[in-house]
């Protein structure tokens, strides 16, 4: 196994709802002004759809992505409304931060773009910038998912498949774990709350897919 990083192809994916915040972006918004954070690392940020919102809601925000046509697309954005955002093209296995620079972390729909011993590295960074009690929201895919166990996707080890699919997530790894790795994986962090939510229609088409949504700190 080896640490695997590869961007999407962001010039292939302009579809509206990677402009659009989570749902559950707003409540993280709520509980960590309540909690009084304001240094915010939207890791993976994509188009910006977080960084953008995260910033109009008063956060000092960063944000890194391994593309870089999604960083330019993003300060360009941040530029357009007037918004102060540190914007970068890293890989997440090397956060270009300090350690403990973070009272908060996004990573939603993004870690998992990985192989068994890249997820290592990139929770090892997670940790290591963040701030003591600071708070992460990060999600991962499920074993649970068709794209796991029916697709039949090239495997690189027992966790991760490649996707072949035409689309931005072409040639992409993607890691997969069940409760028992994921509470191995995450057991240096004090875990808040663990749903695996199963996807059934998403913007009114068919979608079957299985993700853990994990709410914790270090």
């Amino acid at each position: 196994m080896t640490n695997i990083s590869k961007a999407w192809d962001w010039d292939k994916n302009t579809e509206k709802i990677w402009f659009t915040p989570c749902e559950e972006s707003y409540y993280l918004i709520n509980r960590w002004k309540e909690k009084e954070f304001v240094t915010f690392l939207d890791l993976g940020c994509g188009r910006g759809r977080h960084s953008i919102q995260f910033a109009k809601a008063g956060f000092n925000v960063a944000s890194i992505d391994l593309s870089e046509v999604a960083v330019n697309g993003l300060n360009k954005w941040a530029e357009e409304q007037q918004l102060s955002i540190q914007a970068h093209a890293a890989d997440m296995m090397q956060l270009p931060f300090e350690d403990n620079s973070f009272d908060c972390l996004l990573a939603y729909h993004v870690i998992s773009h990985t192989d068994s011993k890249g997820i290592i590295q990139i929770l090892s960074e997670i940790r290591r910038v963040l701030k003591e009690e600071g708070e992460f929201y990060i999600t991962f895919c499920s074993k649970n998912a068709w794209s796991f166990k029916e697709a039949g996707y090239p495997k690189l080890d027992e966790n991760t498949v490649i996707k072949i699919e035409d689309g931005p997530e072409n040639n992409i790894p993607h890691f997969y774990l069940d409760d028992s790795k994921l509470k191995e994986l995450l057991s240096d962090f004090k875990l808040i709350s663990v749903r695996q939510v199963q996807d059934i229609v998403l913007q009114g088409h068919d979608y079957v897919s299985w993700h853990y949504f994990v709410l914790g700190k270090k």
